[in-house]
């Protein structure tokens, strides 16, 4: 992460935790007693509509208060009205849907989002830089961001998001709109990025689990149903004959969320 002095960054072995936690979206019960560790690496929530990933993302990234239960990020509770900025400089954020200046260019609003970052002013303009080539814009960016297909935009996204070297690095659904080359793109990207970040990717793109991820998460109605690697995941499918997919990952996916039902949802 890029600070405002010299001094090393921390280092966590628990950049994100979370104890009993519930969370709600709307009236909804969206995360239900959840208890979860993730440390550096690339962690994917996986699950069905509704299982409460976007609203487990919105958490960590602060937007959204815990009803009940503990949430620390690099080691501090976010919530009980504490003082967050520590902890959102420490954070990148890509939404599903993330709002930006239809006027500014490429590069002014990667710019943008540093500066809300508090990033040193001098560190500026090379990681502005380096975001935007990580991402495969470097030829776009002057463009300015109302002239973008939605691939593009959804790069920018991620530019925006790693701007600062975040500690944790929140992904919702960052290869929507992709095409095979960028997502492969992505991929060697967030490869890259677990090796000293703790990177959260909620998708519903099982061949992106498998081709990047070091740790699954398998949410179903806001509660835990798996949390190992993804051979683990894909092993749960020699456990069924009923399973369905079209590779082993898919398939171990339907047999522990059938499981899970089969019991009462229970964690």
């Amino acid at each position: 992460m890029v600070g405002t002095d010299k001094t090393a960054p921390t280092t966590y072995a628990w950049p994100v935790r979370a104890q009993e936690l519930r969370l709600r979206a709307g009236r909804h019960t969206a995360v239900d007693g959840l208890d979860l560790a993730l440390g550096t690496g690339v962690h994917g929530l996986l699950g069905p509509n509704g299982a409460g990933k976007t609203t487990l993302i919105r958490a960590l990234a602060t937007v959204l208060p815990p009803v009940s239960g503990q949430l620390e990020i690099i080691g501090q509770p976010v919530h009980g009205g504490g003082d967050l900025r520590p902890v959102r400089r420490a954070l990148g954020y890509l939404p599903q849907d993330f709002g930006y200046y239809r006027r500014f260019t490429v590069r002014e609003f990667v710019e943008y989002v540093a500066w809300l970052k508090e990033m040193p002013p001098g560190a500026v303009p090379g990681a502005v830089q380096r975001a935007i080539d990580r991402v495969g814009l470097t030829s776009r960016a002057g463009s300015k961001m109302r002239t973008l297909s939605g691939g593009m935009l959804r790069r920018v996204g991620i530019a925006q998001a790693i701007v600062s070297d975040p500690t944790v690095l929140l992904l919702d659904e960052p290869t929507v709109g992709l095409d095979p080359e960028q997502r492969m793109g992505v991929r060697a990207m967030l490869r890259d990025l677990g090796r000293d970040s703790c990177v959260v990717v909620a998708t519903h793109v099982v061949e992106d689990v498998a081709a990047v991820c070091t740790d699954v998460v398998l949410l179903d109605q806001g509660r835990l149903v798996f949390q190992g690697v993804p051979a683990d995941l894909a092993a749960a499918a020699a456990t069924d004959p009923r399973a369905n997919g079209d590779s082993e990952i898919e398939r171990g996916y339907s047999v522990l969320m059938r499981h899970h039902r089969e019991q009462g949802g229970r964690q």
